[in-house]
């Protein structure tokens, strides 16, 4: 699932081919649960907008338009949005914008439809968007040891957690606690003044990294210029169950957390 380094990665190499633009005409699929807003409102209310800003929060971008409304985009598990071209047209592109200039429109594409699209009215706040924590860029300190009192869950668990911190998933968290020397399993209240510090500091630092290595392509993550991320080749820990630990060379453990795969170094990890 594509997690904040891609969303990130998507708005900056998104944006110029979204940001002044008009759009000409709209083409969607049926309704489903994609399409949050129903894709007839879409086609009626895109055609004829500039968009005018690209912003990202956690793991959703926010396009606003000329008109004030914005519209809200998820890449879900298997989402891409990428220029016009990058990938195949097939049964799974499901929104498609072209402009007025004539240059290449841009596509979002999504295999398992679990991506959503949502037009908000001026003014109007998206509920998903309202739920989010702050913004895990600047995982804070104060804020992330406070979120660990009186929870008993793990602390991989809580990082999972988008109203503690939005944008880390399942990659990130592992490699920010293998960076942070800390297991996923400790419980979070049992953590120390010292170690949530620590744990935000590795968050920003592994998100920021990724971000400069184009993100993560393990699975079905595309950049919108249709080129793949180098992340995965930097990873410490995710996925790496049986290899050894590039620190002390110790075979990485894998656990399983809240049905998900959770990846350390018994030795390194405490």
């Amino acid at each position: 699932m594509p997690e904040l380094p891609e969303v990130e990665v998507t708005r900056r190499q998104l944006a110029p081919m979204l940001v002044g633009r008009k759009v000409a005409r709209v083409f969607t699929t049926r309704p489903s649960y994609f399409f949050l807003t129903p894709p007839a409102t879409l086609r009626r209310r895109l055609t004829g907008r500039v968009v005018e800003r690209l912003e990202r929060l956690g793991k959703y971008l926010l396009a606003d338009l000329d008109s004030g409304e914005r519209l809200l985009l998820h890449l879900g598990m298997t989402g891409e949005i990428v220029r016009e071209g990058a990938v195949d047209h097939d049964r799974h592109v499901h929104l498609r914008l072209e402009f007025d200039d004539g240059r290449p429109g841009v596509v979002f594409r999504d295999e398992r439809k679990f991506g959503k699209v949502q037009l908000l009215a001026a003014g109007e706040d998206s509920k998903r968007v309202l739920r989010l924590g702050p913004d895990a860029l600047s995982a804070d300190a104060e804020h992330l040891h406070a979120a660990t009192r009186g929870r008993r869950i793990p602390i991989k668990t809580l990082l999972l957690d988008q109203a503690v911190l939005a944008g880390v998933g399942n990659i990130y968290a592992d490699e920010a606690l293998f960076l942070a020397r800390v297991r996923p399993t400790r419980r979070a209240a049992g953590l120390t003044r010292a170690e949530t510090p620590a744990i935000a500091a590795a968050v920003r630092q592994v998100l920021r990294r990724a971000i400069e290595a184009g993100g993560s392509s393990i699975s079905d993550f595309v950049q919108p210029e249709g080129g793949e991320g180098g992340y995965q080749h930097e990873r410490h820990v995710y996925a790496r169950e049986g290899e050894p630990c590039g620190r002390c060379g110790t075979a990485i453990r894998r656990t399983v957390l809240g049905q998900r795969s959770s990846h350390y170094c018994p030795s390194c990890q405490r």
